[in-house]
């Protein structure tokens, strides 16, 4: 048995927040196309304003993801980091870091299993438009 590596890269243009961009299609291309059948697939978004979720990716589930988002972690709210920084994202920094930058998701058969329902998205907290790096490795055989 010889494990092997597979490395890629999404680059994603978001529109800041609240953004939650479905990237399962480009997944399941990656997938297919490295040649390996049974493994771990690492999902990684780049940057600590971002993260990466699974979810049901419907309209209703999108809309009731950004209303908790602004329940917990107000955007309005001060925070000390703007203080710091004076760039009025601190509730981008605890968003993303309650979600948190990374996935990992198991495959079989050349398929990654992820349930029927089950999305993988990246949540874009920033307050601008952002283009970010997805790094995906697969190790598997």
């Amino acid at each position: 048995m010889s494990l092997r590596v597979v490395h890629q890269e999404i680059s994603l243009a978001t529109k800041g927040n609240p953004d939650l961009v479905e990237i399962t299609p480009q997944l399941t291309r990656i997938m297919k196309s490295s040649g390996l059948k049974k493994g771990t697939m690492t999902v990684f978004v780049v940057g600590s304003t971002a993260a990466i979720t699974t979810f049901e990716y419907e309209p209703g589930m999108v809309e009731d993801v950004k209303e908790f988002f602004e329940k917990i972690i107000p955007r309005q709210k001060q925070y000390h980091h703007d203080e710091t920084w004076g760039d009025a994202n601190g509730f981008s920094h605890l968003r993303a870091a309650l979600q948190g930058p990374s996935l990992v998701i198991p495959f079989n058969e050349a398929t990654l299993l992820l349930g029927t329902w089950q999305q993988v998205v990246v949540a874009e907290f920033d307050t601008r438009a952002r283009t970010r790096q997805i790094i995906v490795q697969l190790i598997g055989e």
